[in-house]
């Protein structure tokens, strides 16, 4: 393929990949790659949306936040997002890529808030946006906030980026017999208990017939692979 095969998309980071080899935190090698791979695409035309996780950040905090309540954990983790995607976005300033960090919680001092039509605008204007604070509620997860945003914005397809390359019959560092599925649908993914996304997000994404890529993000050259109809990771669909 000489162009994108995807006019727009979502594209979901844990804040783990944020991490590299690091136990916690952000690596500022491991981001400078990721967004070298989004300014590559961002080139190609491609409108570009970005749910990021907090699992980096949180995971410094976690032992201490055993027996707290869920929902104050929640907007805890929800935070930590905000600070990651602060972080990305300035690293796309560096990289010479206009980023916007857009956050469902008001925080209107350090990013601007949610406002969909916003989102839409910077999108056709060719800028990324970085959405922070999940959905804005307590008990959903980021995996949750993609489907969602990727729903609102009208992304053609959620690319789940993780540390494997798709989506596996089992634990492929723990079962050596574990195979790569190419497709596999919602249901299926759903009643295997595969745990890649959660539950939540695989019914919001089957329900709106929004297809679920999952790739790795450490794999050099995969992001543009994708996003040319290349032959990574797993698909999801209806």
């Amino acid at each position: 393929m000489t162009k994108p095969a995807y006019k727009r998309v979502l594209l979901k980071l844990s804040g783990e990949a944020l991490m590299g080899d690091d136990s916690y935190g952000i690596n500022r090698a491991t981001i400078e790659r990721m967004v070298a791979d989004v300014a590559e695409i961002s080139k190609l035309g491609v409108e570009l949306a970005i749910v990021i996780g907090g699992g980096n950040i949180f995971r410094g905090v976690a032992p201490g936040a055993q027996g707290m309540d869920r929902a104050t954990a929640d907007y805890m983790g929800m935070l930590a997002t905000v600070m990651n995607a602060l972080a990305l976005g300035d690293a796309m300033r560096q990289a010479g890529v206009t980023a916007r960090v857009m956050s469902a919680i008001a925080i209107e001092q350090v990013v601007e808030p949610y406002v969909r039509p916003k989102a839409l605008q910077y999108l056709e204007e060719g800028k990324v946006v970085i959405f922070a604070a999940g959905t804005g509620n307590p008990f959903f997860t980021t995996d949750t906030a993609a489907a969602l945003r990727g729903s609102e914005i009208g992304a053609q397809i959620v690319l789940k980026a993780t540390k494997v390359d798709g989506v596996y019959t089992a634990d492929p560092k723990k079962d050596p017999t574990a195979t790569r599925y190419s497709t596999i649908s919602f249901d299926e993914a759903i009643s295997r208990h595969l745990q890649v996304m959660d539950a939540t997000a695989f019914a919001l994404c089957r329900d709106q017939k929004l297809p679920i890529k999952v790739f790795s993000i450490v794999k050099p050259g995969a992001l543009k692979n994708l996003i040319m109809g290349g032959d990574e990771g797993t698909l999801v669909h209806v």
